[in-house]
């Protein structure tokens, strides 16, 4: 399986001031989610915020008063479009709480996002079992 698919789009932009993964990684991890669970076409964007602006988009959007990790925000089905908003501070804190790097925790955290873009749900303890699977699979993935 190729890394690069000309129709598998992903932009990764950053507006935190933490000085994200490569950009590529970042990438390839998406690409690797969409390609292995069959989606041919999409375009992502995939955003790295501030606790800040993940906590304005969780309130604003879900209703959630609080900060995430994550948040996706489906646009369309076909092609798929989509957005991945991922807090670059909450990450930080999470790789240290985790005994991870904050590389590996923003590749998992790109790869959770993308796997709720291709339909995956973590609302019960056996969802969030799979998506916790998927993401290492995912993650680690091509990978020597």
């Amino acid at each position: 399986m190729s890394s690069r698919n000309n129709k598998i789009q992903v932009q990764v932009f950053n507006e935190s001031n933490q000085k994200p993964v490569p950009r590529t990684k970042i990438q390839e991890v998406v690409r690797r989610v969409f390609a292995s669970e069959g989606i041919k076409e999409a375009e992502i964007n995939v955003i790295i915020v501030t606790d800040e602006k993940i906590h304005e988009l969780n309130l604003e959007f879900l209703q959630h008063d609080y900060t995430t990790d994550v948040i996706t925000f489906p646009l369309s089905e076909n092609p798929l479009e989509g957005e991945v908003y991922i807090s670059a501070d909450t990450a930080r804190n999470q790789a240290v709480e985790f005994g991870i790097t904050l590389t590996e925790e923003i590749l998992r955290l790109a790869a959770h996002g993308a796997l709720h873009l291709a339909g995956y749900n973590d609302a019960t303890p056996e969802e969030k079992k799979i998506m916790s699977t998927l993401e290492t699979k995912y993650m680690h993935a091509g990978q020597s």
